[in-house]
Formats: C-alpha cells, structure tokens, sequence
C-alpha cells in the first residue's frame, strides 16, 4: 500500500510540471511570434540599406566613410556577448558562450586588446566564473529589445570607432536564419566594409552609376551610420527570437518527457494496485477456509 501511495504523489508531482512547461511552452510560442515578426520587418529594411552602402562602396567614387575602411592598426577590440537573462532555454546559451570564449581566445593569441562586453545575467555569471573582467554589463534587453536602448550602445561604438578608441567590433549571439535553423554566431559589425561583397554590379558586371542630390559625401556621412546600426538592432532582434525558439523546443521536450513518466508511473501503480488487490484476495480467502 505505500508504494502505491508513493507513485500516486509521484505522478501528481509530475502532472503539476508538466502544467508548469506546457504553459511555459505556450508563453514562448506567443513570445516567439511577435519577436519573429519585429526580426522579419527589420530584415527588409536592413537588407535594402545594406545594399544601397554595398552599391555605394563599390560604385567609382574618390571619397568613402570611415566605418567602411579597415584601420591601419587593429588593437583595440570590443566583443559583445547575447545571452539570455534566465535558463530553461536548452544549449541557448551555452552555444552563445563556447563561439565567444573561442573568439576571445583567439584574439588575446593574436596579442589584442580584448574589451568584453556582456548582455543577459546568463552570459555575466559565466564569465565571472571563469575569472574574466567584464567591461560593460547589460540585463535590460528581454524579449523586446527597444531601439533607443539598442542605439544609445551603437552611438557610443560608433563614436569610438571614428576617434581611433575602437579599433573593431565583434558579436557573438544566436543567428536567426528560419524558424527551423538557427545558431551561435559570431561577427564582425565594425569596420562594416564587408557589406560591400558581391554589390555595385550590374549584370553585366559594370559598377553601377549614380547621380547624388545633395552630395554624395553627405549621403555616405547620413547613411553608412544607419546602416550599422540598422544591422547592429537586428542582432538583438535575432538574438530574442533565437532565445524564444530555444525555450519553446526546451519546454515542449521537458512536457513529451513528463507525458512518458506519467505513463510509465501509472503502469506501475496499476501494477502494484493489482498485486495489493490479489494479495487481499488471498487472504480473504485463507482466512475463509481457516473458519470451515
């Protein structure tokens, strides 16, 4: 009789997690739409703007921007890290963490001044733990990163960038590619002269020309700005569709596996009330013989 009551409170226990990982796993479906939506309206834009720097840089022009040219010296290095500000999201952040650890050691072996820079209380107890200075921390940034927040971050990169204090830009985050894939990435944001590969062409592969109103410098100095940071905000967006997909695959497993073990708990107690039921039976029996 106990061990049926043990499997009774067992698989009452799992019934409440499991009700816990569905409603989990529902809140992340609806999370997961909206910021896949915020991510695919931003990815037009992005795409468009990149493309109109891309034809810029490769057009015959006597003048360029600075974000697009690689410095003359490349020691000072920022890596910012996006990792989530709560766990339950499966190997998230952990793929997040292993690319960024690769990176910074590869770069503190090529002898840079490595700056990291951390999003998400996940990623800054890592790193803690692991005994590595963090320069700027951010916890902020959930599901529904702000573009304020985000450009205030990007204002300062670029600030940095054009007087000499920051030499390149890297960021390691979940890279959002469909709802089916996805995966930690890390690149380069700045200098954004790599925008440029494959553009400027027409078919026939003549640069492209363009005719500027007002000049062509003025356009470089208004655009080429907004198109970093046009890409740096749709890396935080990937990064929060990234999380949220992460989390509804980690929840709907974690109920599959709940479904299984109150299964296999309610066979057993079955199994167990039979044995109890015959064992009484028995005895009533015996003990009805005995009196005879």
């Amino acid at each position: 009789m106990a061990k049926a009551r043990a499997l009774v409170k067992r698989r009452k226990a799992v019934r409440n997690i499991r009700k816990i990982t569905r409603t989990m796993e529902l809140i992340a479906t609806a999370r997961f739409k909206k910021a896949m939506d915020r991510a695919t309206q931003a990815a037009a834009y992005t795409r468009k703007i990149n493309e109109i720097v891309a034809d810029l840089a490769k057009a015959n022009l006597s003048f360029s921007h600075p974000l697009l040219q690689k410095p003359a010296e490349e020691k000072n290095v920022t890596l910012l890290v996006l990792t989530s500000n709560r766990g339950l999201c499966g190997g998230y952040n952990g793929g997040i963490l292993r690319a960024a650890r690769a990176r910074l050691r590869e770069l503190e072996a090529e002898g840079k001044h490595v700056t990291l820079e951390v999003s998400g209380k996940r990623g800054q107890a890592f790193f803690k733990f692991e005994g590595t200075p963090i320069s700027q921390a951010y916890s902020q940034f959930e599901d529904k990163p702000g573009f304020d927040e985000v450009n205030a971050i990007a204002s300062r990169y670029v600030g940095d960038f054009l007087a000499g204090r920051l030499h390149r830009l890297d960021v390691a985050y979940q890279k959002f590619q469909s709802a089916a894939r996805q995966g930690p990435a890390v690149e380069t944001l700045l200098p954004i002269g790599d925008l440029a590969s494959g553009a400027g062409e027409t078919s026939s592969g003549r640069p492209i020309d363009y005719e500027f109103l007002p000049t062509a410098q003025e356009i470089l100095d208004e655009i080429v700005p907004a198109a970093f940071k046009a890409r740096f905000f749709k890396v935080f967006l990937d990064a929060a569709v990234g999380e949220q997909i992460a989390r509804r695959v980690a929840m709907k497993a974690a109920t599959e596996n709940a479904d299984e073990m109150i299964r296999d708990i309610s066979m057993k107690y079955n199994r167990a009330r039979q044995t109890q039921i015959t064992s009484e039976l028995a005895e009533i029996i015996g003990g009805a013989a005995a009196l005879e």
